[in-house]
């Protein structure tokens, strides 16, 4: 799974999303791409599970850009400890989206095979998702 190898505090806070994306809105390295429609968390094995359908589709025609990175711990409690005693250890790792942020492209491939898995891709995602592709 993806995580970083160090970061600058070991617990970060619950990130709210509010905005729109602004930077990472247009396609910088392929043609085709994943935009979200919706802001939320996805997390490190989400993003690996997408890949895996994406390169499995693609059959090794097309190269595969991922433009989110996992950096934000979530922690988590085990079951049935009781309240306090500090904050839970760290459990997983997310990248936080924002809406209309593209977060994989595909370069190198036929538009039809490009979009069949980058939707069958988007199925494995717990927000809403589109097709974009460069004009």
């Amino acid at each position: 799974m993806l995580r970083p190898k160090q970061t600058k505090f070991k617990k970060y806070r619950k990130i709210r999303i509010k905005r729109i994306e602004q930077r990472q809105t247009s396609l910088e390295f392929g043609s085709f791409g994943l935009r979200t429609l919706e802001g939320g968390q996805i997390s490190s094995r989400q993003i690996e599970a997408v890949r895996r359908v994406i390169t499995r589709k693609l059959k090794r025609t097309g190269k595969l850009w991922i433009r989110i990175f996992p950096n934000i711990p979530v922690t988590k409690k085990p079951v049935e400890v009781r309240m306090g005693k500090g904050k839970g250890a760290v459990d997983h790792w997310v990248a936080v989206v924002k809406p209309g942020t593209i977060i994989y492209e595909i370069g190198e491939a036929r538009e039809n095979l490009a979009k069949a898995a980058l939707l069958s891709g988007a199925k494995k995602l717990s927000m809403k998702c589109n097709f974009v592709k460069r004009s």
